[in-house]
């Protein structure tokens, strides 16, 4: 695709500017023409590593952009608003809003231009999850798109609202273990040579094992003071190139997931957002198969994904969804007893939806458990941090003056 730009003038003989990302001058000139304006110029826009580096970096869409927009749209359309009147009115309140806006000008000359707002956030699937195009496209085809958005709306909120309070509760942990380890960094490498200078002249044979094992390790640490950002850069490299082979993912998920309460936590974190985007699809009219596969993609596990596809298949060939379910071990008791009951009540989609706010709830409690255990943690290593210091940094100097 290339982006054109184009002038043009509407039947009122307002000039009308915008850009299309279309294959060819002649595509764009049917897009201009079907939407019902003259066009009188069309030229290709070149990028440059600047914009490409402005985009990079500031061009990101969020989950909460994302959920503003489904609901501004929504809200809109429920009022009984035309779609291309709804999108005119949301791109006119984002604009200078970078990728959002763009989004919108796309999708509003798409739609007006004949095509669905599915084909319009195709292009853009990688920002909204093949999970969110496919309802929409579902909501189109049967004639129920605000019903979709309004869920869909629902959706997002609720996932934004469960990371939110996930994010919240590790704030404080992370920025505390984060200063420790800056602090302790700094210390080793510019303050304790300084302060363990004065004590060459004293002879390792006085020193205490403490002090010892102090000097030793910032002599180290101040000499190879560089390995640290290339042992992160390296780990950081082998894990982008690994995520491209099935195998390691697989077995790193696996290993994510033995993690003692990280790992729990984990499991319950994806099984919650997974659900509720399963529910969300059948209830958008998705079919079960196509959806387990969607859903599939977006787990964010290997080994979830694997499971969600052998699911796929086993419905695919005629078995039921309870029986499925309890094939794959991966998943907790609960979570086959209640699919088990969606299914034999015809209420598949509202059973998942509990399942999910029965995971989320259980995923926060967790956080803030841990949360609650990690405080404490951190002070004892602070503490024992401290007494260490001060052990190898008085103990030398209690030494020399009790010789006297």
């Amino acid at each position: 695709m290339t982006r054109f730009l184009f002038r043009a003038k509407d039947w009122n003989g307002k000039t009308v500017n915008g850009n299309l990302d279309l294959g060819s001058k002649g595509e764009v000139i049917t897009a201009i023409k079907d939407s019902g304006l003259v066009p009188l110029e069309i030229s290709e826009k070149r990028s440059n590593i600047f914009d490409e580096l402005f985009k990079a970096v500031f061009g990101r869409v969020g989950l909460k952009q994302t959920s503003t927009f489904t609901r501004q749209l929504s809200t809109m359309m429920t009022a009984g608003l035309p779609l291309t009147d709804a999108l005119s009115l949301l791109k006119n309140q984002t604009e200078g809003q970078g990728k959002m806006f763009e989004i919108l000008d796309h999708a509003l000359t798409t739609v007006r231009g004949g095509h669905s707002l599915a084909d319009a956030l195709t292009k853009y699937q990688s920002i909204f999850g093949e999970s969110y195009v496919a309802s929409i496209a579902a909501g189109e085809e049967g004639g129920v798109l605000e019903e979709v958005l309004e869920k869909l709306a629902a959706n997002l909120e609720g996932e934004e609202e469960f990371q939110g309070k996930v994010k919240g509760a590790m704030v404080y942990p992370i920025i505390v273990i984060v200063g420790m380890i800056l602090v302790a960094f700094v210390m080793m490498i510019f303050v304790i040579p300084k302060l363990l200078d004065l004590y060459k002249d004293f002879g390792t044979a006085k020193m205490p094992p403490a002090t010892l094992i102090l000097m030793t390790v910032s002599s180290w640490m101040a000499k190879m003071w560089f390995l640290f950002p290339l042992a992160i850069g390296g780990i950081m490299a082998v894990m982008k190139a690994g995520n491209r082979n099935a195998d390691f993912r697989l077995k790193r998920d696996t290993l994510l997931l033995k993690v003692p309460i990280i790992g729990d936590l984990t499991q319950k974190t994806i099984i919650a957002n997974s659900i509720r985007t399963m529910a969300m699809m059948l209830s958008a009219g998705i079919s079960l198969v196509e959806t387990l596969k969607i859903v599939a993609k977006v787990a964010g596990n290997e080994l979830f994904m694997r499971a969600f596809l052998k699911i796929s298949e086993k419905v695919e060939k005629g078995y039921s969804i309870a029986n499925s379910f309890e094939d794959v071990e991966i998943f907790p008791k609960i979570v086959n007893q209640m699919v088990a009951t969606g299914e034999s009540t015809g209420k598949l989609d509202e059973v998942l939806e509990k399942v999910a706010s029965y995971f989320a709830t259980e995923a926060e409690q967790q956080v803030k458990v841990l949360t609650s255990a990690i405080e404490p943690l951190i002070m004892i290593v602070l503490g024992v941090g401290v007494l260490f210091l001060m052990i190898a940094v008085i103990m030398p100097i209690y030494n020399l003056t009790s010789s006297f």
